[in-house]
């Protein structure tokens, strides 16, 4: 009877594990194969990759990513993004994932970047408009030591009411995707999302500065970026220095396409990520 009870302590404490281990994130499992790590950007639900990781799915095990405080998934305390980054690496320890591809868009592939700069078990990396340090493209004399979750920007946000932060929404959707199709879902998520991980999650976000860690990354890096609406000249510039430490990478520009590539040019991006996965480099 002792061992009996031990026994089935022991599953109570590997299952409280495994639930504790995955509080950050929800993941959608699909396919069979060489593992893909697939990251959304923020507020957006793994839904936002579905036209790409069906057809994925068929030759690769697709894990697709909901982080906390967005869709359905309940939030986390703060800081967010750090705990987020710690569990990914535990689900890949616990699930026993071999040599995984990152597939991130946007804050998925900054999170991308930063797992792969600590540590190189990672195949590849495939990021979709996505920068090592977003905060230094936004903001003017960028210091990512002097950004915290009390600001008056932050407390501004989390006072804002629901017609305001709409039509807040409805505006960064008008200016993230060229497909109008797509506005209302973008709005939907932004609306769904826990408001203080709106907020503070950002500005973990927005913390981040990866331009030094990204010279530890060995792996091949694939980039695509959206040329809307700052034109492809200003976008490869702002992509060299970003990206200045990394020794090499491949960058395609999704011409025509705002942020949500995937939206935009969605027969483009999808013939560049297969590529990409093909790719002997």
């Amino acid at each position: 009877m002792k061992n009996l009870k031990t026994f089935f302590t022991a599953i109570l404490i590997a299952v409280g594990l495994q639930i504790h281990s995955q509080e950050s994130f929800q993941v959608q499992k699909t396919g069979n194969g060489q593992p893909i790590l697939v990251f959304p950007g923020f507020t957006c639900t793994s839904e936002v990759f579905s036209e790409i990781t069906t057809p994925l799915s068929e030759n690769y095990e697709i894990h697709a990513f909901t982080f906390a405080g967005f869709g359905e998934v309940p939030p986390i305390s703060f800081p967010w993004l750090p705990k987020i980054k710690k569990e990914i690496q535990n689900y890949i320890s616990e699930n026993n994932l071999k040599d995984p591809i990152i597939l991130g868009h946007s804050m998925g592939g900054s999170l991308g970047l930063w797992l792969a700069s600590e540590n190189n078990n990672y195949s590849r990396l495939i990021l979709i408009d996505a920068l090592p340090a977003m905060g230094a493209l936004m903001l003017p004399d960028y210091n990512s030591q002097s950004i915290t979750y009390e600001s008056p920007y932050n407390r501004q946000l989390l006072a804002m009411d629901s017609v305001a932060f709409t039509r807040m929404a409805e505006q960064m959707a008008f200016g993230m995707s060229l497909n109008h199709d797509k506005h209302q879902q973008l709005v939907d998520w932004m609306l769904q999302a826990d408001r203080q991980t709106y907020v503070y999650g950002y500005t973990d976000l927005l913390k981040m500065d990866l331009r030094q860690p990204i010279k530890k990354i060995k792996i091949p890096v694939h980039i695509f970026a959206a040329t809307h609406p700052y034109g492809k000249e200003t976008v490869a510039l702002n992509y060299q220095k970003q990206y200045q430490n990394l020794k090499d990478y491949k960058i395609s520009f999704a011409d025509g396409s705002g942020h949500f590539i995937m939206y935009d040019r969605p027969k483009w991006l999808m013939n560049q990520i297969q590529a990409a996965l093909q790719s002997n480099e």
